[in-house]
Parts: structure tokens; C-alpha cells; sequence
């Protein structure tokens, strides 16, 4: 992984034993003792990265089935040590590494074609890091361009004639193995979850894959020879990564007694399980580790909750370089999945009036999730509730409420128990149980946090003069009354926690106000720029509300317009420049000259992973509102949303790969050009004092989400779905108070800021 770590995950530790849990450890339910002759969190962090390198994602067909097993295997062979019982430490071309392990994960079928064709199995090399892997492959190359020379080594995209799948039948490769090859074509989309790749979901996979093999053990022994278990999504991973290790996997089986039950009793990757296979999976599991099946990020069907990880953009976030590392008042979003368990009766004269709460521990402390207990008994573990949290949540408290009237609002606590994020991280298991009471057991399981989105709002603030102070009376006193020259129309830059991280200012006016006829004056309209200044206002001890700008600009937008093309240009400081096209057929284009590979294209609405469904009662013009960045790269071709922003509610929401300035300037320039076209104040620009916003902690943007339940608040649902709800101001929601609109003479005439957003 490229992107910042959390400080507190921890890594898979090097040694792959699996001793049992201690009795009173919370969390972990007797895990069996098992012993690996391979570092299975080192081979799954290996297999994902190689599956998911663009030559992993390459033209595999018929050729490099060929180049397999006429080329690789016997050279494979010949370079084996130790009589053939040791593997060559040698790595393959990335087109026969694929089909190789492709192979592998047919390990009966990959046993038996090796000892037929060389008389014994021809092991994989336990390279199980980057810098030997990039050594292995090098030393592979010399080898094979000595043996064959007019055989390319790496094969380009004019190299992958004959790697045409329609062509098999005519073709000479080995159908068996084009087909394994076909059946695994999907393999990295199934593990593209970024907390798949994390060290301590290794860790926990692995006890839960030792728990696996464990239960075929015990199913050959007392049920029905018809039992088959389908394995979950960590589960899976560590299956195929110990497979890709043919001799380890190959003893480990033997040792546990379990060689010729496995591929009998487990549904293998593709194959359809049915509703009654799935279930009996479940009900096995729980009865022999007393712990539910479906752990978050462990999922039987991926398609279950794979379009609520795809709200969140997880993939695209958690796998690119952080470029706004260098931005320090700029904190990075951590998400997590979270699922929360019940198991049990409840016991009381009351159970009608009874009922559980979720609640957050920080961020969202008005978050209020409610269930009666009425129905709630259950024999076996029942999933409560199914969220995605910040990692700034800290945890969650579940609370036992008796209701004091007809509704849940008037309500007295009975009991809570509390679930900390850095307490289940610390478990090897990523999950804590708790006794709600006698009868009553609540568990809950993490994902480890992920790298998310940034999430940026302006909102309004004061005018600033040329120095960057604010236009106050309490400036002037400080100054002994000497005038603040220059205007600038200013807003501050808030995170998804409401903290300052930026100050972005359109210069408006020149000169200095005087009472009586001296007033600043309007710039000329190609000086009107666009500023963004980083770090947080220092405040006047004396007025909290007033102070200066930072110092640092670190990113400038210039505007230039040509009449008689009918267009608006804008120069970033970053290199890129908007083009917008003026007339009914309003079109935008973006260019940078610096980026090679790589074209953006900035489309009207809400695209691609960003789109919305659309009712009856959806309205076209929000979303004009909306604009997405697509950007097209040689790994992307299709093109991928990066960044989304609400030029009209001025929120952004972008990946960290894109730079924060940029973005920031992209959402105000548009918004001042959008301005001027509608010739109306559709942004809100003309807001020339701060306006207050909704209460630190309570209900943080972007804190907890449920993206796929039927819950009516839209703070819980990603926030592009109901921008204008979810990033309402506090000051709008106050009952029979009209928000005040009045401004500063000192700040200029009203004339002056009109005429330079509404010429």
C-alpha cells in the first residue's frame, strides 16, 4: 500500500503458528492450533500484488498457455535443485506466471499433470517479498533468453498474436489449462477491497482459514459425506495463496489428514453454492467456534456489499499516492466496515418498552439507531447493525433503553456496553464480545481502516484586504485607524470534521474606504484571481471571530477572457487551465500539458461511481450542479471519476491522488464563471460574513454511514445523494429566525461585489 498508515495497525507477524487463544480473551473463540510450512500472510500479500499489476491484467490465452508448458515448466525442471525437490528460485513471464498459478489453484489436477509429465511435482519458489521477486525475474530472464532467443521474455502488445481465446479450438495449447485460466479471469475484482491487502486482516484470515480446515477435519468425521462449505471472502484468499505453494500445501494437507477431502467439501471460486449450502456453512461454524460466519469484510457474497464499498470509492482511494502529504493542516479520512452481532433472549417484564441504541463515541454523538427487543431473541448470532465508520468515531457504545412514553424519545438507560476501534485492532481477531447481560452477547467486527476520499467545503467568511487581515474595526484599532486597502471576497475551508485547513480568496476591489466619498474601487476583470492560502486563520485574542489569513499561498488562478470566441480560460498555478465554452451549449475542458498518458475530461452530473438513481421526483437541475472529473490512463482506459464537486454548495469530494489546491481552485473558478453566466448569485459569493456552522462532534460529514439502508436521514447516506441537506448550515435550521444578510460599509458597496461577480 501507497497511502498513509493508521499509527496504530499493526503488522502480520512474520511466523505463521497458529496457537490456540488464551480462555479469557475477548473476541476469540478457541481457534485451533495449526502450523503452516509457509508464511500465509506473506503469500497472500505477494498473490494480491500480483494480481493486481497491470501484467497480472495482461492478454493471457492461448500462447502463454503454450509458453507454460513448453517452455516454463521444462526449464522450471531442469533448474529445480536438490534432485527436483527444491524450487528453482526463479520467476516466470508474467503472462506464464498467471497461468502458472492458475494451475496451481487446481491442485489435484496440477499434482497429477506434473507426475505424469516429469515424474514429480515442480514446486513454486517461497519468494515472498518485492526486492527477491525483481531479482528472481531477472535472473529468469538471462536464463531464458540463453534457452530460447527467438522467444520474447516479456511479451508487448504486438507480441500477443495468437493469445486470441476465440482461436483454442484451432490452437494447440492445452484447453484444460486455457480454461483454469478463464475461470480465475475475475480473481483481482473479487479481492479489490483495499483492507484485503492489510496485514492484520492476514493475521485474522489466517485463523479463520486454520478454523476452516479444521471444520472439513471434523465434517469427515461426523456429518453427512454430501457436506460441502463455502468459504468466505478472507478465507478464500488464504485457500489460493496456500495452493499457490503446491509441496507446502501438499504436506500441510497431509499432516491435518484432510488431503482428499478438501477439493470434495469445499465450493470452490465461481462455482454456485446454493441458499441451503451457504446456511448449513453458517450454522457449522457457529456451532463449533460460537462466533457468526459473516464477519465484517468476510463476506460469502461479495455482491452483497459490494455496491455499498463502492459509495465510498475505497479502491480507487486506498491505492494511489497521497499527494497532499505536503499540506499539513490537511488530515487524510479513514473508513472502516463495521458489523455488529446479537445473540440471546432477553429476560423482562418490560420487553416492550425495551429497546437497543447505537450510538457513536465521537464525531456523531446525536447519531441515534434504534431496535425494539421485542422480537430480537435468537438462538443463533443475528447481524444488528451493518455501517461504515471514521476511524475518528473512536467506537461505538450500545445502550439498553427502557421508553418512559408511546415513543422511543423519552427513554431511561438500563445498562451500555462499549466497542473501541484501537481495542479490536489490538485483537488478532479484529472482533470484541460483549454480555449485554445474563443471556444477551453482542460482538463486533472491523475491517482495518482505509484510506477514504477527502471531503472539503468553503464557507463563507469576511472580506480580507491585500494583507490578508480581516476588514474589521478591530483591525483598525490595532493599526491606530490606518486604512485597509484592497478588498477580497473570502471564504475558509473546512474538512469533514469542521476543522480549518485552508483560506481561498477572489480578489474584488482596490484602494481603501474612508467615511465620506473615498471607496474601494473594482479591479480590472482579468485581475480578478483566485487565491488559496494554507493553514487556519490566526485569531485576535480578543475577537475570536476576527484575524488574519495564513501566509503561504500555494495556489493561484488567473482568468482570461476572449470575446469573440465566446469563452472563459482559466490559468492555474498547478499547470492545469479550464477552458469554459460560454452560449446555451455549455461545455468545460481541461488541460494540463505536464501529465503524460493521462487526459481529464470534466463532465456536467453526478458519473460513473458517482451517479445516482434517478425517481419520478428527481430534479435536473441539481444536477447541473454537480461536475466529475474522469480522468483516462493506460491502467484506467475506460476512464475513472476522481473528483466530484457541488460548484453551487462549493463540496468537494476527491481522491488523494488528486492535489487539494487544484481542486479547490477548479470548484471556485467554475463557481465564479457559473455566476457570471446566470447572472445571478446562484453560489452564494455575495455572503460576505461568516455564518455559523453546525456544532463540532455532533454530526461530523461523512462520520457514519449506511448507504444501504432504508434509514431517511440523508447524514447517513453519501453525501452527494442530498448535498443540500447534509451540508446545510446551522444557522438555516434554527426555528422562526431569519438568517441576518446584513454587511460592514467598510467592507465596500454592495455595487462593488455585484459588479464583479455580475457584470
Amino acid at each position: 500500500m501507497t497511502t498513509r498508515r493508521m499509527a496504530s495497525e499493526a503488522e502480520a507477524p512474520p511466523e505463521d503458528t497458529m496457537p490456540s487463544s488464551s480462555p479469557g480473551s475477548r473476541g476469540q473463540s478457541g481457534y485451533p492450533a495449526a502450523f503452516f510450512s509457509v508464511d500465509l500472510a506473506a503469500a497472500a500479500r505477494r498473490l494480491l500484488a500480483f494480481l493486481r499489476s497491470a501484467s497480472a491484467r495482461g492478454n493471457v490465452g492461448p500462447r502463454s498457455v503454450r509458453r507454460y508448458e513448453e517452455m516454463w515448466l521444462p526449464l522450471a525442471a531442469d533448474a529445480a535443485g536438490g534432485g527436483g525437490e527444491e524450487a528453482a528460485m526463479l520467476v516466470p513471464p508474467p503472462d506464464v506466471h498467471l497461468v502458472w498459478l492458475c494451475h496451481c489453484f487446481h491442485h489435484e489436477r496440477y499434482v497429477a499433470y506434473c507426475a505424469s509429465r516429469f515424474g514429480r511435482l515442480i514446486d513454486r519458489p517461497s519468494i515472498l517479498d518485492a526486492e527477491n521477486e525483481e531479482h528472481a525475474a531477472d535472473c529468469c530472464r538471462d536464463i531464458w533468453a540463453a534457452r530460447y532467443p527467438l522467444e520474447p521474455f516479456d511479451l508487448d502488445n504486438n507480441d500477443f498474436d495468437g493469445n486470441n481465446s476465440n482461436a483454442i479450438e484451432n490452437d494447440s495449447a492445452n484447453s484444460e489449462i486455457f480454461m483454469m485460466v478463464q475461470t480465475y479471469a475475475g480473481l483481482a475484482d473479487h479481492f479489490a477491497s483495499p483492507f484485503v491487502s492489510e496485514g492484520v486482516y492476514h493475521v485474522a484470515a489466517r485463523r479463520r482459514y486454520t478454523c476452516f480446515l479444521d471444520l472439513i477435519r471434523k465434517g469427515v468425521c461426523t456429518t453427512r459425506e454430501d457436506t460441502r462449505l463455502v468459504p468466505s471472502l478472507d478465507i478464500l484468499l488464504m485457500w489460493l495463496a496456500h495452493q499457490s505453494f503446491p509441496a507446502s500445501y501438499a504436506t500441510d494437507m497431509t499432516l491435518m489428514s484432510i488431503k482428499d477431502n478438501v477439493m470434495k467439501m469445499v465450493v470452490s471460486y465461481r462455482e454456485v453454492a446454493s441458499e441451503e449450502t451457504v446456511e448449513r456453512t453458517r450454522i457449522l461454524w457457529e456451532e463449533a467456534y460460537d462466533e457468526p460466519y459473516d464477519l465484517s469484510g468476510s463476506e460469502v457474497d461479495a455482491a452483497a456489499v459490494g455496491t455499498a464499498r463502492e459509495a465510498f470509492h475505497w479502491q480507487a482511494a486506498a491505492s494511489e499516492e497521497d499527494t497532499n502529504r505536503l499540506y499539513k493542516g490537511l488530515q487524510p479520512r479513514f473508513l472502516m466496515e463495521v458489523c455488529v452481532f446479537l445473540k440471546g433472549e432477553f429476560d423482562s417484564e418490560h420487553i416492550s418498552k425495551e429497546f437497543l441504541r447505537f450510538r457513536a463515541q465521537r464525531c456523531y454523538r446525536s447519531l441515534k439507531l434504534d431496535k425494539s427487543v421485542s422480537n430480537l431473541s435468537c438462538k443463533n448470532w443475528q447481524k444488528m447493525w451493518h455501517m461504515y465508520c471514521e476511524f475518528a468515531t473512536r467506537g461505538l457504545t450500545i445502550e439498553v433503553r427502557r421508553s418512559m412514553g408511546g415513543c422511543f424519545r423519552n427513554s431511561k438507560i438500563l445498562k451500555n456496553i462499549s466497542f473501541s476501534w484501537n481495542d479490536m485492532l489490538h485483537e488478532k481477531s479484529l472482533m470484541l464480545s460483549e454480555e449485554l447481560d445474563a443471556r444477551i452477547r453482542v460482538m463486533a467486527s472491523i475491517t482495518p481502516p482505509i484510506q477514504a476520499p477527502y471531503l472539503l467545503k468553503c464557507v463563507p467568511d469576511r472580506v480580507t484586504d491585500d494583507g490578508g487581515a480581516m476588514v474589521s474595526d478591530v483591525i483598525l484599532r490595532m493599526r491606530s485607524y490606518r486604512p485597509q486597502e484592497g478588498r477580497w471576497l473570502t471564504r475558509t475551508v473546512l474538512d469533514y470534521g469542521g476543522k480549518e485547513c485552508f483560506v481561498v480568496r477572489m480578489r474584488i476591489g482596490r484602494g481603501i474606504w474612508r467615511r465620506g466619498p473615498e471607496t474601494p474601487m473594482a479591479v480590472k476583470w482579468e485581475d480578478r484571481i483566485i487565491e488559496v492560502r494554507e493553514g487556519s486563520w490566526s485569531y485576535i485574542a480578543s475577537a475570536t471571530s476576527v484575524g488574519y489569513a495564513p501566509e503561504k499561498v500555494v495556489g493561484t488562478a488567473t482568468p482570461t477572457k476572449y470575446q469573440q470566441e465566446n469563452k472563459v480560460v482559466w490559468r492555474f498555478s498547478t499547470g492545469d487551465v479550464l477552458t469554459v465554452w460560454l452560449g446555451d451549449d455549455l461545455n468545460f475542458q481541461l488541460q494540463n500539458e505536464t501529465s503524460e498518458g493521462e487526459q481529464a475530461r470534466l463532465l456536467v452530473g453526478r458519473r460513473l461511481s458517482y451517479s445516482v438513481k434517478k425517481d419520478s421526483t428527481s430534479n435536473n437541475h441539481e444536477e447541473e450542479q454537480y461536475l466529475t472529473l474522469v480522468r483516462t490512463s493506460p491502467d484506467y482506459p475506460d476512464g475513472r471519476a476522481t473528483v466530484l464537486l457541488n460548484w453551487k454548495l462549493l463540496a468537494m469530494e476527491f481522491l488523494p491522488k488528486e492535489d487539494a489546491v487544484f481542486v479547490l481552485l477548479l470548484c471556485m473558478a467554475i463557481a465564479r464563471t457559473m455566476t457570471e453566466i446566470r447572472r445571478e448569485d446562484v453560489a452564494g459569493l455575495l455572503v460576505r460574513r461568516r455564518i455559523r456552522e453546525p456544532q463540532v462532534g455532533q454530526r461530523d460529514w461523512g462520520s457514519v454511514m449506511l448507504p444501504d439502508s432504508p434509514s431517511l436521514d440523508p447524514h447517513l447516506q453519501p453525501w452527494y445523494r442530498n448535498a443540500a441537506r447534509v451540508l446545510i448550515s446551522a444557522e438555516t435550521v434554527l426555528p422562526n429566525r431569519a438568517m441576518p444578510v446584513g454587511n460592514s460599509p467598510t467592507d465596500g458597496k454592495d455595487e462593488l461585489y455585484r459588479q464583479a461577480l455580475i457584470p
